[in-house]
């Protein structure tokens, strides 16, 4: 591992695109974990305690991003705001981006609908064991959480009645809570402005200050991506037993086949729109790699900014919202088309026919409501399952039967969610004409590759 970490170093030494060398990282980890799992087998000792090492390098790398989740949303949607120049303003642009969110999610949940009856998935083929019983269980408690949030009370859970605690990630909700608080404080400080321009000033002034030191932070922390990517495959490959694939091979497959399918139809969106998908792609890959390496759209956030920006031509507003409530709320993968999938596969075990198109309309319907608020972390997946099985009155527990794939789905809808999120932005500015085709068009490094 030190060896091969050397290696990324010294391509980084030799200015090599930073887009190489995260995908050197990613294929250096997956042939390593191969190795180390022929080597040892997966339930190895040996495995445990290599990978506990490699986690410094894998786990640090997450943490150092999560670490700066917080304040670059903070800072970055207050500066979004007393500096926003699109005449579409504030208002127009944080619907454009939540309509495309939303009308997404409710895309991909008809995507899973049709793949899971396409494939003829149904729980009631797939064997129990003692981890999924225990799954189960869990499942079954956990569903207490959220079987009687209404509507109601689910919008309010997202106004933050202590910003300070939200800022800790106290809550399912707290990054969309910091959302609102930054954006009263940036709401706040345009008042300030207009009345008092000398501190609306020395505000911005401030404001302008933090920025510059918070995405200073962001690019330091990105440079570190290839490590990252590199240590994390080497667990995930090392860890996952082809055995437990195999045996839910059908549910794996037709997962992926439902995830590219919605990846395809954001590229029909850009392609409608007048932008280049193949070129998107290009520039969109390392914030893509790092979101399936890592599973976690919340610690996705800094890397999908800096991509909107750098490598998009998204300007920064633009960039700060999408990337922040796609991190929050229509998750393509994780809210969109897992819960369906699941839905349509639990179906036939309570006597609904799935394909009943009154059954299905209610389950698009549901996981497009229920979309909002979806926690940006690992698990986020498993919280929209269960409000989308607990509205249909559909038994949480044989959503258990798929743990032992679940981080193998997880890292394909965590990059699904970001993509989306990122489509968003662009789509956005495009639309509302605030778009920078020649930044997105021209071959210059990004601030990760400098």
């Amino acid at each position: 591992m030190a060896a091969l970490l050397v290696v990324l170093y010294i391509m980084q030494r030799k200015h090599i695109s930073f887009t190489k060398r995260v995908f050197t990282g990613l294929g250096l980890g997956i042939a390593f974990g191969a190795l180390l799992q022929w080597l040892h087998g997966v339930d190895s000792n040996v495995v445990t305690v290599l990978n506990d090492w490699f986690n410094i390098a894998g786990s640090g790398y997450v943490k150092l991003l999560q670490m700066i989740v917080m304040p670059l949303i903070i800072v970055s949607i207050i500066s979004a705001i007393i500096h926003v120049k699109s005449k579409a303003g504030v208002g127009k642009m944080s619907a454009s981006i939540i309509g495309v969110l939303i009308g997404t999610t409710a895309i991909a949940a008809a995507i899973g609908i049709f793949t899971s009856l396409a494939f003829d998935l149904s729980a009631v083929d797939i064997e129990a064991g003692q981890r999924e019983v225990e799954r189960g269980a869990y499942l079954d408690n956990k569903v207490g959480e959220v079987r009687d949030f209404t509507l109601p009370q689910q919008i309010l859970e997202f106004i933050p009645s202590n910003p300070f605690a939200d800022m800790t990630g106290e809550r399912r909700t707290s990054t969309i809570a910091v959302v609102i608080f930054a954006a009263f404080v940036g709401v706040a400080a345009l008042g300030v402005a207009r009345k008092k321009p000398q501190h609306g000033e020395m505000f911005k002034s401030i404001i302008d200050s933090l920025h510059a030191v918070v995405m200073r932070m962001v690019t330091i922390v990105l440079r570190l991506t290839p490590y990252g990517v590199l240590a994390i495959m080497t667990r995930v490959v090392s860890t996952t037993a082809p055995a437990e694939i195999w045996k839910l091979g059908k549910f794996v497959l037709a997962s992926y086949v439902a995830l590219i399918l919605m990846f395809i139809v954001h590229l029909v969106m850009l392609a409608i729109s007048g932008i280049s998908p193949l070129k998107y792609l290009q520039r969109s890959m390392p914030a893509l790699v790092f979101a399936f390496t890592s599973r976690t759209s919340a610690g996705s956030i800094p890397i999908n900014v800096e991509t909107q920006v750098a490598r998009l031509g998204v300007p920064e507003s633009f960039a700060n919202f999408s990337a922040t409530f796609g991190a929050s709320m229509g998750q393509n993968g994780c809210a969109g088309i897992y819960p369906a999938m699941l839905a349509v596969m639990i179906a036939p075990t309570v006597g609904i026919n799935p394909f009943d198109i009154g059954f299905i309309l209610q389950l698009i319907a549901i996981v497009a409501i229920s979309s909002f608020g979806v926690a940006g972390v690992g698990g986020g997946a498993t919280f929209a399952a269960l409000i989308v099985l607990s509205s249909m009155n559909m038994p949480v527990a044989l959503a258990g039967l798929l743990i032992s794939v679940e981080p193998l789905i997880d890292m394909g809808r965590t990059a699904l969610n970001v993509n989306g999120s990122m489509t968003a932005g662009v789509l956005s500015s495009r639309w509302l004409g605030q778009w920078d085709k020649k930044k997105f068009l021209r071959n210059e490094q990004s601030a990760t590759e400098a």
